[in-house]
């Protein structure tokens, strides 16, 4: 059984085959509906979610498919006690495919260990998050028009952004992309994300505290915000939260075809003074999800078929 729990668990060329569906169903959306007809997505989210869960909703409503689960640990059994296995191991009875966001790492891989259908990791804890990194990877596709020679900038949360983590790992199989890694110094990217994919790549990076100062060298700017739920200490979180906010006084330092693209929800990084600007991409790339994710469900439907 296949399931999507990291990003590297698609190769390049299964990206890339993803990438030209997604585009052709943007074009062309009239002939995807039914491609699903009497399939069902359970939305299993034991943690908040708006966009990736009515994106995947809405991806599987639009391929004539039908979506049953729940959007959050209290109104599921896991109130009860009961394992993620165990919840797993049940619904994958009940649907053909599984989408599962937990706040524990890990979590995704013990479900889908015990489940009958493919599962879909939504994000789990501060590990991974692979379909968002699909919808950044659409988003530069079709603003840059290669994944190959660019300066990408991630910029606050690089300690627990799991999208961060995901979009490095995709990243850092292309030529000649460069990393600029923007964080105060408690939220560094982790050594374990640093050494396995860039540094045992031999990826050019830097690290830097100002952003002000690289603003200017990016071709992709990814900004994040500083995850509140992540932090045990509030008085840390407030002390953080404001590390980096990008205004349109600080994007007069920034190239004519940057690219700001942010995973969402947005608190007070970007001042919605940027929104207007053309190089603000973030809400095109809210948009991009739905399609990138009907792709990967028809994929695994696809396979599991065979």
């Amino acid at each position: 059984m296949r399931h999507l729990i990291n990003i590297l668990d698609l190769t390049v060329p299964e990206i890339d085959a993803l990438i030209r569906r997604a585009d052709d169903i943007m074009a062309r959306p009239g002939d995807y509906w039914g491609a699903c007809a009497r399939k069902i997505l359970a939305t299993l989210f034991f943690e908040p979610s708006t966009r990736t869960r009515l994106s995947f909703e809405s991806a599987m409503l639009s391929l004539g498919g039908q979506v049953l689960g729940f959007s959050e640990a209290a109104s599921s059994s896991a109130a009860k006690g009961e394992s993620v296995a165990d919840t797993l191991a049940v619904v994958s009875g009940y649907a053909d495919i599984i989408a599962m966001r937990h706040p524990k790492e890990g979590a995704p891989i013990v479900g889908a260990a015990h489940s009958l259908v493919p599962v879909i990791n939504a994000g789990d804890g501060g590990h991974y998050h692979p379909t968002q990194t699909l919808t950044d990877l659409l988003t530069i596709h079709h603003v840059k028009g290669s994944f190959s020679g660019l300066t990408i900038g991630l910029c606050g949360d690089l300690k627990f952004g799991r999208t961060v983590h995901s979009l490095i790992g995709a990243m850092s199989r292309y030529e000649n992309v460069r990393f600029v890694l923007i964080s105060p110094e408690e939220l560094k990217l982790p050594s374990f994300v640093k050494q396995e994919y860039i540094k045992d790549r031999g990826i050019e990076y830097i690290q830097s505290q100002d952003l002000e100062s690289v603003l200017g060298d990016l071709d992709i700017l990814y900004m994040t915000r500083v995850q509140r739920e992540r932090f045990f200490s509030e008085e840390e979180y407030l002390r953080l939260r404001d590390s980096y906010i990008l205004t349109p006084e600080k994007l007069k330092l920034a190239r004519p075809d940057l690219a700001i693209l942010h995973p969402l929800p947005r608190v007070n990084e970007i001042s919605t003074e940027v929104d207007n600007d053309p190089r603000a991409v973030y809400f095109r790339q809210a948009h991009y999800g739905k399609f990138i994710r009907m792709a990967l469900i028809l994929m695994l439907l696809e396979e599991a078929a065979k």
